[in-house]
């Protein structure tokens, strides 16, 4: 909490960010956060679980929800999961951001559109991947862009390059309701720091592996132990075919070497201590379409 004999009060809630797959929310929550807490990558369905990012200022506490992609076609267990979980953030949340690429409207878009008219909440539309444009074909894709829904305010931004960032943030400060602080004043996850690093070695997962990366494939912690000296991480890659196996592994185990060493880099500097970290590669065919299985490996609401 802020001090208790401060005249101003107290503000805090949640902010929903909500969008088609790859269109920058993730991007947008380490921005707004500054600093890295959640995965990203150009491969969609990157983001697969609700991730709060709390970010703290004078009197103000935004709880940030990055969500999965709303998907229209979810013919797996774990697409009809993600659509879930981005579906129950919209009930909790205080405020939305839409997020759209600017001059870019899909029917992915249209579809997140109708899913928040049935909600009647308010919207924030953020524009997000500006850079390319001038100022007057921008006026033009917001001008076209307002004609969709009654959006309480449109923002265009751009969230790798920093871009009308404060501008957004202080639309947000506006618009929360009055309360105390749910979250300690320096935290700024619930989530634990076995998911961070699962979420981690599955990024660079992503990195290495490129279009080669099989789309069921997850990330288990089977082991986290810290000492003073150094934290052992065992993870377990999972994916659904023998094909896929080999794919991770690479010749000679160099892929999974790539992975685990690029991996340890950034968990040691988070961690600001020596990590060990051992990865093994199993095979569970069917997973990504078994609910118990998606439980076991972290699939489900929190």
């Amino acid at each position: 909490m802020t001090d208790k004999n401060s005249k101003e009060l107290d503000h805090c809630g949640y902010i929903a960010l909500l969008g088609r797959p790859n269109v920058g929310k993730s991007t947008l929550m380490n921005t707004v956060l500054g600093e890295k807490l959640c995965i990203t990558s150009r491969k969609p369905q990157t983001t697969r679980h609700r991730i709060l990012g709390i970010r703290t200022d004078p009197h103000y506490q935004m709880l940030f929800i990055d969500t999965p992609g709303l998907h229209q076609n979810a013919k797996k267990a774990i697409n009809r999961y993600m659509n879930k979980t981005a579906s129950s953030t919209i009930k909790e949340a205080d405020l939305v951001l839409f997020l759209i690429e600017a001059g870019v409207w899909t029917d992915e878009d249209e579809a997140v559109l109708k899913r928040l008219k049935n909600n009647r909440m308010p919207v924030v539309l953020v524009v997000n991947k500006i850079d390319n444009f001038s100022d007057d074909q921008l006026l033009g894709h917001l001008q076209t862009a307002s004609e969709k829904y009654d959006f309480e305010n449109i923002v265009p931004i751009s969230a790798r390059k920093n871009r009308n960032i404060n501008q957004l943030l202080e639309l947000i400060r506006e618009k929360l309701p009055v309360s105390e602080f749910y979250y300690a004043e320096d935290q700024i996850t619930d989530r634990s720091i076995q998911f961070i690093s699962s979420e981690t070695i599955r990024e660079k997962l992503m990195s290495i592996l490129g279009q080669e990366l099989p789309y069921s494939i997850t990330v288990e912690i089977e082991k986290y132990e810290e000492t003073k000296e150094q934290t052992l991480i065992n993870a377990i890659i999972w994916v659904e075919r023998d094909s896929q196996k080999g794919i991770v592994i690479g010749n000679k185990g160099s892929v999974l070497k790539k992975v685990g060493t690029q991996a340890r880099i950034e968990l040691a500097r988070r961690l600001k201590q020596s990590v060990h970290l051992e990865l093994w590669v199993k095979v569970k065919s069917g997973w990504a379409d078994n609910q118990n299985l998606l439980s076991q490996f972290g699939y489900k609401e929190k």
